[in-house]
C-alpha cells in the first residue's frame, strides 16, 4: 500500500538533495561575472534549508513518525538517537553556514575557504542523514506500522508540503523565495544558468 507521508518525506529528500547539490555545484564554479547574484542565490538557498526542513520537515519525522516507528521497532532507537542529535544541531548547522557565506560576501576571499569547507561538510552530513533515513527508518515503518499510524502520519505531512518538489503551490509567504531560487540558481534545482 502507497502511503502519502512516505512519499512526500521521499519527494521533500529530493528536492533538498537537488537543492544541496546545486549549493556544491554553485560554489565550486565560484561566482564568475556576477558575485551579486551568487551570493544572493546562495543566501536563498541557506534560508529555504533554515525555513522548510528545519522548521515543518524534521519537526514532522521527530514528533510524529520517529517515536511510532521506535514503539513498533525498538531495534531502531539508536538509528533514531543518531537522526535525532542531526536535527537538534541543524538549525543551528545552517545559521553558521549562513554566518560564514555572509563573512566571504562582506570581508572577501579570505573567508571563502572557511565557507567552502563548511559547506561541503554540511552537504555531506545532510546526504547521509537522509540516507539513513531512507534505508533504517523508512523500511522499518512500512513493515511495522499500522494503517491508524498511516492515517494520522499521512495527514500530517499533507499538511506542509515542500513546493520545490514541483508537486504543490507554494505558501504564498515563500513564492518569492521558491520563485528567486528556480529562476537563479543554476539546474538541477533552477532555471539558471549552468
Amino acid at each position: 500500500m502507497k502511503h502519502t507521508s512516505l512519499q512526500i518525506i521521499r519527494d521533500e529528500h529530493s528536492s533538498l538533495g537537488a537543492m544541496l547539490r546545486s549549493m556544491l555545484l554553485m560554489v565550486e564554479r565560484g561566482y564568475g561575472d556576477d558575485p551579486q547574484q551568487f551570493f544572493d542565490v546562495l543566501r536563498s538557498m541557506l534560508f529555504y534549508i533554515d525555513e522548510f526542513p528545519e522548521r515543518l520537515h524534521h519537526p514532522k519525522e521527530s514528533n510524529l513518525l520517529f517515536p511510532r516507528v521506535v514503539r513498533a521497532a525498538p531495534s531502531v532507537m539508536a538509528a533514531v538517537a543518531l537522526l535525532e542529535r542531526d536535527h537538534l544541531n541543524g538549525e543551528q548547522a545552517v545559521r553558521e553556514l549562513q554566518h560564514l557565506l555572509l563573512a566571504w560576501e562582506l570581508l572577501g576571499e579570505t573567508r571563502r575557504t572557511a565557507f567552502v569547507e563548511q559547506c561541503r561538510h554540511y552537504v555531506d552530513f545532510y546526504l547521509a542523514h537522509m540516507r539513513m533515513e531512507e534505508t533504517v527508518i523508512i523500511p522499518e515503518a512500512e513493515k511495522m506500522l499500522t494503517e491508524a499510524d498511516w492515517k494520522e502520519l499521512d495527514a500530517a505531512f499533507e499538511k506542509n508540503c515542500d513546493p520545490l518538489t514541483g508537486k504543490y503551490p507554494p505558501d504564498p509567504a515563500y513564492a518569492r523565495l521558491f520563485t528567486r531560487i528556480v529562476m537563479k540558481a543554476p539546474a538541477p534545482i533552477g532555471l539558471g544558468n549552468d
